[in-house]
């Protein structure tokens, strides 16, 4: 099937987040600005998620449903077919998206005062949502080894206090891309176990990969971790459907299951129908061959961006091995990080994450989203040679 990606769609004064904040945020303005920052795509989502939203609109009754069985299976189907990886339908738990998910794993296995370690730099929200809990970032370096993010846990191993009870993975790794191996994962496993720290993987952008990367599942490459992890996924990234709000949490072991069943159940915790249809329309056979076409759209995004940026001197993008989100180091230009903003925001007129929100080691770079439309990248790339013109 033929999906047109670059079909321009107008967010502008959708009440986007992306495109009707930009301003606001970072003074890039809305009206010839370019927003390249919040992690959702300008792309329609998957026909088959539409086609099934429309006949929901089409009945005109949304009351209770019957059951979730045809979501959670949607869930193992994807799961086995995609990543190979087997999850029953009993240890499915539906969150409010990642975000809320992560909160309700943290309020469910930990106190406030328990240090969570977070592998900076990392996905900002994670560091937010832990201090908001009442709990304590502890932030762990990844190694910044030959262009790309490696885990550290021998360093990490003399770091810690004893006052850490959990762990975030982010799987594959945002803002740097890394798709992490078996033997990472193992390690990880083994670190978790020593101190005994609760695994919370994070795996929204398991799907978004390229040539020569494949994710391999948390408890697929360490299920020997299983009684001490949850797994944390959504179609949200893969689908553009982050506005659904609709989240996985995945608990294998019975005995922590049994602990966030309880949670949910005191905070009267259910779905809407609607997402639960949208994710069943997702993951399915048409969604799979949507996501196929995205993959390689997204690989000819990343090209071009990669190609046209690390063209100037002193900056380099990270390579992606999944995502849609460049993490570009400005450190080699020798400008201070107010100079670079002001390069990228002003005279690009670009709006893009700020490295420092990422967490210690993200201080010289600065996270482009390139879910977009191929034509857009192009003009960033051309903007952003513009801004640095005087480094050639």
């Amino acid at each position: 099937m033929a999906f047109d990606f670059d079909r321009v769609i107008e967010r502008r004064g959708s009440n986007c987040g992306k495109w009707d904040n930009m301003e606001k945020i970072y003074g890039v303005p809305a009206a010839d600005g370019l927003a390249m920052w919040v992690a959702d795509m300008d792309f329609a989502t998957a026909p088959s998620v539409t086609d099934a939203l429309h006949a929901m609109a089409d009945h005109g009754v949304f009351g209770y449903i019957a059951s979730e069985d045809a979501y959670r299976e949607a869930v193992c189907w994807w799961m086995r077919t995609r990543h190979g990886w087997q999850v029953a339908p009993e240890t499915i738990f539906t969150t409010n998206g990642l975000c809320n998910a992560v909160a309700l794993v943290l309020d469910a296995y930990t106190a406030p005062g328990d240090g969570i370690v977070l592998m900076a730099p990392v996905y900002h929200a994670f560091a937010k949502t832990v201090r908001n809990a009442g709990r304590v970032v502890e932030e762990r370096l990844l190694r910044h080894e030959n262009g790309r993010y490696e885990m550290d846990v021998d360093a990490w191993d003399a770091q810690l206090t004893g006052s850490e009870k959990a762990v975030i993975l982010c799987s594959p790794h945002n803002p740097g891309g890394r798709v992490w191996s078996v033997a990472e994962q193992k390690a990880l496993a083994a670190f978790a176990e020593k101190h005994d720290l609760l695994i919370i993987s994070d795996e929204i952008h398991q799907d978004l990969t390229y040539p020569g990367a494949a994710h391999v599942p948390f408890l697929k490459a360490a299920p020997e971790a299983a009684a001490r992890t949850v797994v944390l996924n959504a179609p949200s990234k893969t689908f553009n459907t982050a506005g659904m709000h609709c989240g996985q949490v995945i608990i294998p072991d019975a005995a922590l299951r049994k602990v966030f069943a309880a949670r949910m159940q005191a905070l009267a915790l259910a779905p809407s129908s609607v997402s639960l249809e949208s994710v069943r329309a997702a993951y399915s056979p048409e969604g799979a061959a949507w996501v196929d076409a995205l993959q390689g759209y997204l690989d000819g995004n990343r090209r071009v961006f990669d190609a046209g940026v690390n063209a100037i001197p002193g900056v380099r993008s990270m390579e992606l091995e999944a995502t849609y989100l460049a993490w570009v180091d400005f450190s080699g230009t020798g400008m201070e990080t107010s100079e670079v903003l002001d390069r990228v925001q002003n005279r690009a007129k670009i709006a893009g994450n700020l490295g420092a929100t990422f967490g210690a080691g993200g201080e010289s770079f600065v996270r482009f989203n390139l879910g977009t439309q191929r034509a857009r990248i192009e003009e960033a790339v051309s903007r952003l040679q513009d801004a640095f013109s005087d480094l050639q």
